[in-house]
């Protein structure tokens, strides 16, 4: 079998996140019907992560296994996969393209890094609000920068981690984390680690709101951080406005 790493994009507005979910569509199971479809065989996909219900990608990576039964070694052209794969998708969910990988490599556990982004606007917006947050209290960025400067200093993002997971460790490393002004009224937190715990990224937006708003000092953000506690952290920002931006891989990923 040879190993292939998707990469696509999505809206997922009307989704229950990536991963197949009983009881709502998911991102994964629409890929999986279209790839079983074009390649008339049962395709199961891994995802790099599992987006939450109406987060988006615009760039997300799984692999897949696939060998043709007439001629094994023959490899998947990758432009033609994703032409025919995204004539049956539905409208929200795009391919780029994809590439064999060697047959070890893991879109969830080869990932160095992933980056998200999340986006809030001030004032009423008809074509903004489908993909940012709009807040109707102005912030102090630079105090909410200086919070996230200190999410450096700690490994242990217990805090903002949903309870009752089932993950072995809340240890994460931060790489960077920052507000940006992309247009009057409007800015983008951007957030990169090696990886993040379930409604990580929107409880940390969440709680550095709360230090824009003078509610918490950046001392505050600290002690929420080195509290362990999820009660003590901000509440955690809607869904709509946070983009999965990019997976990072190392070059042995790619050596066939």
């Amino acid at each position: 079998m040879q190993r292939y790493f998707l990469y696509l994009a999505y809206d997922g507005t009307h989704y229950h996140g990536w991963q197949i979910q009983p009881n709502g569509v998911s991102v994964q199971e629409v890929v999986q019907k279209a790839l079983a479809t074009l390649l008339r065989k049962p395709v199961p996909v891994t995802g790099a992560g599992r987006t939450d219900t109406g987060v988006h990608a615009r760039l997300m990576v799984a692999h897949f296994d696939f060998a043709y039964d007439d001629d094994p070694a023959r490899l998947i052209d990758g432009a033609w996969l994703a032409d025919k794969l995204n004539r049956l998708l539905p409208h929200d969910v795009s391919v780029y393209r994809a590439v064999p990988v060697a047959a070890d490599a893991h879109a969830r556990f080869d990932a160095l890094s992933r980056t998200y982004h999340y986006y809030v606007h001030f004032g009423k917006s008809p074509f903004l609000r489908a993909y940012s947050c709009r807040l109707f209290h102005m912030l102090d960025f630079d105090r909410m920068n200086e919070a996230a400067a200190t999410l450096f200093d700690y490994t242990d993002f217990t805090s903002f981690s949903k309870v009752n997971t089932d993950t072995k460790t809340n240890n994460c490393r931060i790489m960077k984390a920052c507000w940006t002004e992309m247009a009057p009224g409007e800015w983008r937190f951007e957030i990169q680690a090696d990886r993040f715990l379930r409604n990580m990224v929107r409880a940390i937006v969440g709680t550095l709101v709360e230090v824009g708003r003078g509610r918490l000092s950046v001392e505050g953000f600290r002690a929420v951080i080195e509290g362990k506690n999820r009660g003590r952290a901000g509440e955690s920002m809607p869904g709509h406005a946070l983009f999965l931006v990019d997976v990072a891989y190392p070059e042995k990923c790619f050596r066939v």
